[in-house]
């Protein structure tokens, strides 16, 4: 798996992020939420991830861009943790719940521990 975040594995359907609150299911590590809806055989890449920072927890935009900076890169680096070759797709939304602005290193650490609890429960 290549280390890339091509726009084909961008979530901007919002229909289909409506349909991920609504029917998805969650996993949280703090300060991270993970929402995940499985989609229809017919997409062409495994997952399409979107990410989220709360503008009530960070009203500046500079500080919300920064953040979502830091999870598209993580989740970047450490994509390949997630099964490539396997029949089910999924929509992932990373949702940062924190009120602390996160460093890169902590946010490695907690989306690590994110994607195996991911696993752990999509195998199930």
């Amino acid at each position: 798996m290549k280390f890339s975040y091509s726009k084909a594995e961008k979530l901007k359907s919002f229909k289909l992020i409506e349909a991920m609150f609504t029917e998805g299911k969650t996993v949280s590590v703090f300060p991270l939420r993970l929402f995940y809806f499985e989609l229809p055989e017919t997409e062409r890449v495994p997952f399409k991830t979107a990410v989220s920072v709360s503008k009530k927890n960070f009203k500046s935009a500079v500080k919300r861009n920064y953040i979502k900076r830091i999870l598209r890169e993580t989740y970047r680096l450490n994509k390949p943790q997630l099964p490539e070759g396997s029949s089910k797709k999924y929509a992932l939304l990373l949702l940062y719940v924190g009120k602390e602005t996160p460093n890169f290193h902590d946010m490695e650490k907690t989306i690590k521990a994110l994607f195996n609890k991911f696993l752990q429960q999509t195998k199930n």
